[in-house]
């Protein structure tokens, strides 16, 4: 089973998550902040993964450490539920038009976890929600996740549409990488590994 539960706790965040690969879109997420559970649910159902969160952040100072924690944790559990990657398709990529907004994601599961982002949000917050902090869970999740991550902005205005179509393209792009692949035998890596 591509399976995993992964939980970290430290003295900002107490996090569990449960992601499984082959699921089928059912989520059930508990951050405490609400667009970001919005996200994490749209990236979930995209991506068809399985996925339980349950964050207990240090909201009183503001979401950061409890949305690029969520990040760092759902990485590591896409790593460990990969396993050693045998017949997985490796690369993909997905554009989400949201209305006016068109976002790109480009994934390898090349085991070098980096995101590069060139998504501009033009408000500062959706609701409460600090728009800065959509960059932190992408990068927390490609480096733990140890994936390459491309997301680009191709077109937007409203900044809820950029950063949903976001989390939906990203969602679509993994599911799409971590796909077994039926032609491949063995890691798809000239390498031998990833």
């Amino acid at each position: 089973m591509r399976r995993a539960t992964v939980t970290r706790t430290t003295g900002e965040t107490d996090i569990a998550v449960t992601l499984d690969l082959d699921g089928t879109g059912v989520v059930d997420v508990r951050t405490g902040v609400g667009f970001f559970d919005h996200m994490l649910d749209a990236f979930g159902r995209h991506g068809l993964f399985d996925l339980t969160v349950r964050c207990v952040g240090d909201l009183d100072v503001d979401a950061h450490h409890t949305v690029e924690d969520t990040g760092i944790v759902i990485g590591a559990c896409l790593r460990e539920a990969l396993g050693g990657k045998a017949g997985v398709a490796r690369f993909s990529q997905c554009v989400v038009p949201m209305d006016e907004a068109l976002v790109l994601a480009c994934v390898d599961l090349s085991g070098r976890g980096e995101l590069f982002w060139d998504v501009p949000v033009p408000v500062p917050s959706i609701g409460t929600f600090d728009s800065q902090l959509a960059h932190e869970f992408f990068a927390g999740l490609a480096r733990d996740a140890g994936a390459t991550l491309h997301m680009r902005e191709l077109a937007g205005e409203n900044g809820h549409h950029i950063v949903e179509a976001a989390f939906k393209a990203a969602g679509r792009a993994l599911r799409f990488a971590c796909e077994p692949d039926p032609r491949v035998t063995g890691v798809p890596s000239t390498k031998g590994t990833l």
